[in-house]
């Protein structure tokens, strides 16, 4: 992977296989993105589709795993900066809370 900073803003990452994650971006080349302390997003409440969750994140309800220190996405197909408002929602969020 060759390193492809974007000063570590947090990103929302959508997958063709893996799902929807959430994460600080340390690195992308092509469709591998490497993200710490990365959340994968199993389900949500309170928006429509990744552009409100990128705007405004989760609602109560919603399915957010536990963070993990560093996760390898490959098939990286999509990939939306997060506002302050997103990314605190999403720190805060738990499964099913």
């Amino acid at each position: 992977m060759t390193k492809n900073t974007e000063d570590k803003k947090h990103v929302l990452v959508r997958t063709k296989s893996a799902g929807v994650h959430f994460g600080r971006l340390l690195e992308r080349h092509g469709l591998e993105v490497l993200l710490a302390d990365a959340r994968r997003i199993w389900s949500w409440q309170g928006a429509n589709t990744l552009h409100e969750i990128a705007l405004h994140g989760v609602g109560r309800g919603s399915k957010i795993s536990e963070a993990v220190s560093t996760i390898v996405l490959t098939e990286a197909i999509e990939l939306l900066a997060c506002s302050a408002q997103a990314v605190a929602s999403l720190e805060a969020a738990t499964w099913g809370e």
